[in-house]
């Protein structure tokens, strides 16, 4: 007993992919060889030699980051059933749960009631969890759904103990059929199974209906009556509270924090702090899980797996929190618009893994929330030039990390030192103390948002917020148990894509260009080189855009010029086989991944897209607000079940477009690469001035970059909101004319 009580909680493997490591390298090889030849074996250096020169550069940068970031892959195993037997359930570690919501249009209801379910659900002490809500968009509806949630959730949660029901979300597990299971034998079960199934469609009944007709304002709804979405007071609703005992529901809290419209509210950092602090005051437990709205509970004992990797003698001195990948349900057929990342998440994720940690990615994590509380590995807050230790530290000192409420400060010194205090079963008590700590004014001249808690500053607060964490010293690890620990819906439709890859780009350009750059990181902290490197690859997308535009563009402007960029003789070899070996390694990365081959075409053809528009839009946002003209802001995007979702079925994968300027690169791309090809067969390219001119390599080179915009071709012709506006094709004209005028002067 004693030998397996000394057996760590969980085991890391690490992986080589042979394969993927020996493609990788002849790829770079490759790259080095083409950049070698451009600058030694060239007599002439012409404008496109020397654009491609630049470019190619920035590749082979960029793919020095990636081979890094990969070579090490690791994956951990975890043990409950060693956890179980080191720390009796009775004596398991409180957790707050967080879940946040902003939007009850773009991010329905019952889309929230769902995530909110399978938490309250969860395989784990009931009077050890509190579920904590944020609604930044102060709905009547989100708390409506709540209240009425939290009635099915009484018959909902013993059903699913009591049964041991593994999918403990009701719109997927009623979802899956509509007659009980057949190996299900007992009466009483079937009888069960018909009742909650009844129970749940009057719920979603009940919540459609109060959007259609509004809800009326009276009663416990009356504090709703004068608000407006950036200028409302704290409204907290303790929904459900346990009184200690393990077979009630968990404690449920609706929180929407004050807002006033000249106070910066900081976007969702700003709810996860507000969360932090409201969940401070009333259970303070040492453990942060937080979840999106969409994200559902798959694994209903991903707590205790994560905890394996936290309570660990070894990860609960390095350790600071416990990322599960995403994984997404009902995705569309070979995922159209490449937004499932299911190869990524394998081997760049499992590649992060082997090094300093997994980034933070926003949801599906579980943190230390003495971590959260600024602590580093050896027990110091950095503050400036100093250390301060936050445990010994004068109240004043406390104060003006934490702010002014002396609750607070007292919960957050327990954290920070590990004291595990006997639970207030009685939170109603503390609704007052947590309207004060989530009020607009608390933060101001705290360490809020620089110090401790989620990270301001940034559209991308999860990624600024681990990297911050990692720059400390601390390590994070991947928990990937057998049974997926969490799915959530992915976006349906192109325009949502842009929206999301728009924001990413921004917030992580935002974080390469700040005094919380990766670079700062590894010269002044502790973040390791290579994890440093990882960094750099996630915060440089978006400067990607810039040499894939400008490459997009070169073989259009040499066969209008009628000039070249491509090696010849020996030398066209090299760029050939470059681009054989690249799409021969990463299809055989998504096959082994277990995905379709027009999975990966589609991937590949999304990452064309998705850099020269999307990417390229959140760096001219990023220009924007350096230049002083305009700041960023941070866009919510369009959360969609599918079971519910008739226009996704309709759309079927199809883009769709709108008259966002987001798609005026790609039009203008297409237009001129359609431009070029038509230059070509008619024969109406000037003379060759010096040198060689454009040849069949140019030719297929426009050919490729038209079957990757194939899309944006149909969308030329298409209608409706199958069609590129006529607006967005005027502009893109103007522009692919002006490209072919200045080709054609220069």
């Amino acid at each position: 007993m004693a030998n397996e009580k000394s057996l760590p909680l969980y085991d890391k493997f690490w992986v080589k992919h042979t394969f993927s490591r020996t493609m990788d390298s002849l790829t770079l090889l490759l790259l080095l060889l083409l950049l070698g030849y451009r600058i030694f074996c060239h007599d002439s250096y012409t404008f496109p030699i020397f654009v491609a020169v630049i470019c190619e550069s920035w590749f082979t940068f960029f793919w020095i980051l990636i081979i890094s970031t990969k070579w090490s892959p690791a994956h951990t195993k975890t043990h409950i059933d060693r956890l179980l037997l080191r720390v009796p359930e009775a004596e398991l570690p409180a957790v707050d749960l967080f879940v946040t919501t902003a939007d009850p249009v773009l991010e329905p209801p019952i889309i929230t009631i769902n995530t909110v379910l399978s938490l309250l659900a969860l395989d784990y002490p009931a009077n050890k969890l509190a579920c904590y809500v944020s609604d930044d968009g102060c709905s009547p509806l989100n708390f409506y759904a709540l209240l009425e949630a939290s009635k099915f959730a009484k018959l909902w949660v013993p059903f699913c103990k009591n049964y041991n029901i593994q999918l403990r979300v009701p719109f997927r597990y009623f979802s899956n059929s509509t007659n009980p299971p057949n190996n299900e034998h007992s009466p009483q079960f079937i009888q069960d199974w018909l009742r909650l199934k009844k129970e749940y469609e009057s719920l979603c009944r009940n919540i459609m209906n109060a959007e259609q007709n509004s809800i009326p304002l009276i009663g416990e709804f009356a504090i709703f009556s004068n608000t407006q979405l950036r200028n409302h007071p704290t409204i907290i609703k303790v929904i459900c509270e346990n009184k200690g005992l393990s077979d009630e529901l968990p404690h449920l809290v609706y929180v929407s924090r004050e807002k006033k419209q000249q106070h910066p509210h900081h976007y969702k950092a700003g709810a996860m702090n507000v969360l932090t602090r409201v969940s401070g005051v009333m259970t303070n437990a040492p453990f942060i899980l937080n979840v999106d709205c969409d994200m559902y509970v798959h694994n209903p004992k991903i707590v205790l797996h994560a905890l394996c990797i936290l309570l660990d003698s070894k990860g609960e001195k390095e350790v600071a929190f416990s990322q599960c990948i995403q994984q997404f349900y009902d995705g569309l057929k070979d995922d159209p618009f490449g937004n499932q990342l299911v190869a990524a998440f394998m081997y760049l994720g499992g590649g992060l893994a082997g090094l300093q940690g997994i980034f933070y990615v926003g949801t599906n994590c579980l943190h230390r929330r003495k971590v959260i509380y600024g602590l580093s590995p050896n027990h110091h807050i950095q503050n400036g030039k100093k250390d301060h230790d936050i445990t010994n530290g004068k109240f004043s000192e406390k104060k003006r990390i934490f702010g002014s409420s002396k609750g607070f400060v007292e919960s957050a010194t327990n954290a920070l030192e590990g004291k595990t205090l006997a639970p207030d079963h009685n939170i109603r008590k503390y609704v007052d103390a947590a309207k004060e700590v989530s009020s607009s004014v608390y933060e101001y001249d705290t360490a809020w948002g620089k110090e401790v808690g989620w990270m301001y500053g940034t559209t991308s607060e999860d990624a600024l917020t681990g990297l911050k964490i990692h720059t400390q010293g601390w390590r994070s690890e991947v928990c990937s148990p057998d049974l997926i620990a969490f799915m959530g819906c992915s976006p349906q439709d192109i325009i949502t894509v842009m929206v999301q890859q728009r924001r990413w780009a921004s917030g992580l350009l935002d974080i390469l260009l700040s005094n919380h750059s990766p670079i700062f990181g590894t010269l002044f902290g502790k973040l390791q080189f290579r994890e440093c490197l990882g960094y750099l690859w996630i915060t440089t997308w978006t400067l990607r855009s810039v040499p894939e535009i400008c490459y997009s563009l070169l073989p259009a402007y040499c066969i209008i010029n009628n000039s070249t960029f491509l090696p010849k003789e020996l030398g066209q070899w090299i760029p050939t086989t470059l681009f054989v070996i690249y799409n021969i390694s990463t299809l055989v990365e998504y096959l082994r991944t277990g995905l379709s081959i027009r999975t990966w075409w589609n991937s590949q053809r999304m990452a064309r897209i998705t850099t020269t528009n999307a990417r390229f839009f959140g760096l001219l946002s990023i220009l924007l607000k350096l230049l002083r003209i305009s700041d960023t802001t941070f866009e919510i995007t369009k959360k969609e079940q599918s079971s519910f979702n008739e226009s996704a079925k309709e759309n079927n994968g199809r883009f769709i477009f709108n008259k966002s300027p987001t798609f005026i690169s790609g039009t203008t791309i297409l237009l001129i690469q359609l431009i070029a090809l038509v230059t070509k067969l008619l024969g109406w390219q000037p003379h060759v001035r010096n040198g060689h001119g454009s040849s069949i390599e140019e030719v297929l080179c426009c050919s490729y970059l038209v079957v990757c915009y194939w899309p944006f071709f149909k969308g030329l012709y298409g209608r409706g909101k199958y069609g590129i506006p006529l607006s967005t094709i005027c502009k893109s004209m103007v522009l692919a004319f002006l490209f072919v005028f200045f080709s054609k002067a220069y």
